[in-house]
């Protein structure tokens, strides 16, 4: 995987740059920076705060993070134009497109011939529109060593060796990076050889001890910090309050405009009627995040890393009322705008989410890029935090109003 990630992603990647800021200018480098900035904050993935272009020595696992994104930074990033041998937009979203399905085809830990053989036809795809696009940016004419050996002979490594996430360079520099670099670091520089096999030798106990399977059971809800407290009484006045602090982003304003609405219509599925209830003690907390069972983070605040995070959800639809909906196979998405406890005299505390629901754009192309495109709804409700399958990516489109795609290129 070394091979792509610090090759021909590298390439592909200065090509677009070189190929855009030929055609566009350099107003639409600085456009592709900003974009990167803007890219909503999920787990694992590499945040570029200052935009990446500028980077001329980016990490492997940097890479990947880029991976992940550039289809979305580069969709819809300029008009296109009648101009002799003009490359349009939509051929720059392609070979992102194409570069992702291939490398995930390449990650595969087993292959059957069928599998070797969808891999060569993307390399195939992939290399053709590379070349077709970005020959005449390189000097060399694309002729790298990395693009003829992954062309030509990466499918019949693998039947003969097997799957590349086995021995690559990558592994090789990263062995001597754990068994030789860190451990040296770790010595006083005296008696180093029995020093470094000592602590490769504790370090393999560790490893040793530490790799029996685990069962992952589902763990209890356990929120982070506490934003907000108040009780029923003073529900109205408390939220009105929150509702015109300045400071408070507009996903937190618009889940307290919506929570007494949310929380009638909740408790009314239950029988409980909000106005039954005036006379009881009922307190509700309002949390910047909840570790969700699994381990998944969720989170609804105002300032996580200096930015607003509402995390997206999805939620897998009763088999009841699947035909309800518009699904990406029985799965729907949302947003957190606030979550939440709620706290009734005599009852099991709600664990609760209060979300605004995505749905396809489209009936006729619900998908773009091989990603569902969706739209925010005006629909709103409290769901149990038990219910949510997962936190997932969903990227707003640049320049388009109330449209966004569910990252799957997560690899």
């Amino acid at each position: 995987m070394y091979h792509l990630d610090l090759g021909l992603f590298h390439y592909q990647l200065s090509f677009t740059k070189a190929l855009i800021l030929e055609q566009c200018g350099k107003s639409f480098i600085d456009k592709m920076n900003n974009r990167i900035k803007l890219i909503p904050h999920y787990q694992d993935l590499k945040s570029f705060s200052n935009g990446f272009l500028h980077l001329t020595l980016l990490t492997t696992s940097e890479y990947r993070s880029l991976m992940k994104i550039m289809i979305f930074i580069v969709d819809n990033l300029y008009q296109d134009s009648k101009r002799p041998n003009f490359i349009k937009n939509n051929k720059i979203t392609e070979i992102y497109l194409k570069w992702n399905k291939m490398y995930l085809l390449s990650r595969k830990e087993n292959y059957e011939e069928s599998d070797i053989t969808r891999l060569q036809e993307s390399i195939n795809e992939w290399a053709k529109l590379f070349i077709e696009l970005f020959e005449e940016y390189s000097s060399s004419k694309l002729q790298f060593p990395k693009l003829h050996s992954w062309v030509f002979h990466i499918c019949s490594s693998i039947r003969e060796f097997g799957a590349i996430n086995g021995y690559t360079t990558e592994t090789y520099e990263s062995l001597h990076k754990d068994y030789v670099k860190k451990p040296y670091k770790l010595t006083n520089k005296k008696e180093i050889e029995k020093q470094i096999m000592k602590i490769i030798r504790r370090k393999a106990i560790i490893i040793e001890s530490s790799s029996k399977e685990i069962p992952k059971t589902p763990i209890a809800l356990k929120y982070s910090k506490k934003l907000y407290e108040f009780c029923i009484q003073n529900a109205e006045i408390y939220i009105q309050t929150r509702m015109n602090d300045p400071d408070l982003e507009k996903e937190m304003k618009l889940g307290f405009e919506k929570f007494l609405e949310c929380l009638d219509a909740y408790l009314d599925f239950y029988d409980k009627k909000l106005s039954e209830h005036e006379e009881i003690d009922i307190k509700f907390r309002i949390y910047s995040g909840v570790t969700l069972k699994y381990g998944a983070k969720m989170r609804a605040n105002n300032k996580f890393h200096k930015r607003p995070i509402f995390s997206n959800i999805a939620v897998e639809m009763n088999p009841d009322e699947i035909f309800e909906y518009t699904s990406d196979n029985g799965v729907c998405f949302a947003q957190v705008l606030l979550i939440t406890e709620i706290i009734m005299n005599y009852e099991e505390p709600m664990h609760l989410a209060l979300v605004q629901w995505y749905d396809f754009k489209s009936s006729v192309n619900p998908y773009l890029y091989e990603c569902p495109l969706l739209e925010k709804t005006n629909i709103f409700n409290l769901i149990e935090i038990e219910a949510i399958n997962d936190i997932i990516h969903i990227i707003p489109r640049f320049n388009i109003d109330n449209e966004f795609l569910v990252n799957k290129f997560l690899f």
